[in-house]
């Protein structure tokens, strides 16, 4: 090893030295299985509540501002998730795309 390299190898379990980023292990905190999973939980619920409040504004039975405000969540959880589709989308054929 250079040196000068592992002179600044050796700072760092050194006190004071700065902790690296990303040092967090892999048992910590959510996946990003787990929170995609939680997004889409969550947009479906919106979705379904948006639908069920049309039905029942269809119905007579929740007023007309309450329908507006379920259907205008259901929209943005939709643009969420069609969002976070074409950025994987994206992403998959950006890898596609690389030589091996």
């Amino acid at each position: 090893m250079i040196a000068g390299l592992s002179a600044v190898g050796s700072l760092q379990g050194a006190p004071g030295a700065p902790a690296p980023q990303g040092s967090a292990s892999p048992g910590e905190g959510t996946s990003f299985e787990e929170a995609l999973s939680q997004a889409v939980g969550s947009a479906v619920g919106t979705l379904q509540a948006g639908e069920a409040a049309a039905i029942q504004g269809v119905e007579g039975t929740i007023a007309p501002m309450k329908v507006v405000e379920s259907v205008m969540a259901a929209q943005r959880s939709l643009q969420s998730i069609v969002s976070i589709r074409d950025k994987v989308v994206s992403a998959y054929q950006e890898i596609a795309r690389m030589a091996i």
